[in-house]
């Protein structure tokens, strides 16, 4: 059968090339007489495996070595847990810019843990923006800010850093991580889910400054200390050994095509294309501020949720599918990771140039929407 457009959130489209190539090697991975999801963690065979997946994330995101790359279980959802578990000191701070559901949680979690403040917020707007910030709106006593790279569900992007001094800035790249360029020392801390531009669901990328490991107190469960994970390289206990397996062929694929720098020019292609059709269109819109537009998650709307509801199965008529919004925001929503071809795209652009002229022919005859 042919393969759908798969617009996922996440878990979201794999390159097919990969896909292929994990196909090819599920019986016998590596030429090691099994598959990698028989492989004992503790092996040679998956040590290469896991030193591939970490030196080739090392080399493309040019992550000095003071930095620790880790695999782990959980889901960034763990990790607005972990974060304040590990870098929150008592009677100390955390600040969370609030740009979205996501960022919301994250604090959440913080607050459970010790004192969390909110930095600066868009909530009020409906997170239609990145909120403006300012340095002075984080005290001395404040061991980190936590920011959300780009925000899934409500498609905004961070484009500047606040100037936060020595506190170290904390972010969640789960949707955007790889898909372009971004100083790894301007972070203490990167962590990002895997299921949209690194692999399959079920490893969570932690990217820690050394200097902020070791911090948690003792009644810290060992699985939730940066340190347990480090010191055993992040073979504590059994690690999602096919998830880091198919990061590191994914790693091979964005090699292939040029690295991150291509993966970018491309990404900005893909994004501008869609907006532009979005911003042209009498039917289409788009709710976001211009300036903070994400280019992996785009969501719009049409004239009302009826015609929404037409457009989603019209799509998925012609191959497109998972378009539709998230369910706190309604409409539709089309996520663009390294995955999805230009073409993919441009069949998302067609049906909505198919779509926008059946429906204005139909509302000229006074008829009713589709």
């Amino acid at each position: 059968m042919d393969r759908l457009v798969n617009f996922s959130a996440g878990p979201s489209a794999l390159p097919l090339e990969v896909l292929q190539r994990a196909q090819s090697e599920l019986v016998n991975t590596n030429a090691s007489g099994m598959s990698v999801m028989e492989m004992s963690h503790r092996s040679r065979e998956f040590e290469r495996i896991l030193v591939n997946a970490q030196s080739r994330l090392k080399k493309m995101m040019n992550i000095p070595d003071s930095y620790k790359i880790l695999f782990l279980q959980g889901g960034a959802s763990l990790q607005f847990s972990m974060i304040p578990l590990n870098l929150l000191q008592t009677d100390h701070k955390a600040a969370y810019l609030i740009t979205g559901s996501w960022s919301k949680k994250a604090l959440l979690e913080a607050e459970k843990v010790g004192k969390a403040k909110i930095y600066a917020s868009s909530e009020e707007n409906g997170f239609k923006s990145i909120p403006s910030f300012s340095q002075s709106a984080l005290s001395p006593d404040t061991d980190y800010l936590h920011i959300t790279g780009n925000n899934t569900i409500e498609g905004t992007r961070i484009t500047e850093l606040p100037d936060t001094g020595s506190v170290p800035i904390v972010t969640d790249l789960s949707s955007s991580i790889l898909s372009e360029r971004i100083n790894v020392e301007d972070y203490g801390v990167i962590y990002a889910g895997a299921q949209k531009n690194l692999g399959p669901s079920g490893v969570t990328v932690v990217i820690i400054r050394e200097d902020l490991i070791g911090r948690a107190s003792k009644a810290t469960p060992s699985m939730l200390d940066y340190a347990t994970h480090v010191k055993a390289n992040s073979l504590y206990n059994t690690p999602p050994t096919f998830g880091i397996y198919m990061i590191g062929l994914v790693l091979e694929w964005i090699e292939s095509l040029g690295g991150i720098d291509e993966l970018e020019a491309r990404n900005h292609e893909k994004a501008s294309f869609l907006y532009d059709a979005i911003d042209q269109s009498s039917v289409f819109s788009s709710p976001i501020n211009k300036k903070d537009r994400s280019l992996m998650n785009i969501p719009f709307t049409s004239l009302d949720p009826d015609t929404d509801s037409a457009f989603l199965h019209f799509a998925e008529s012609k191959g497109l599918v998972e378009l539709k919004g998230h369910r706190s925001v309604g409409g539709m929503r089309a996520s663009l990771y390294n995955a999805m071809p230009y073409e993919g795209v441009e069949r998302l652009v067609d049906a909505m140039k198919q779509f926008e002229k059946q429906t204005v022919a139909t509302l000229d005859k006074g008829g009713d929407k589709l």
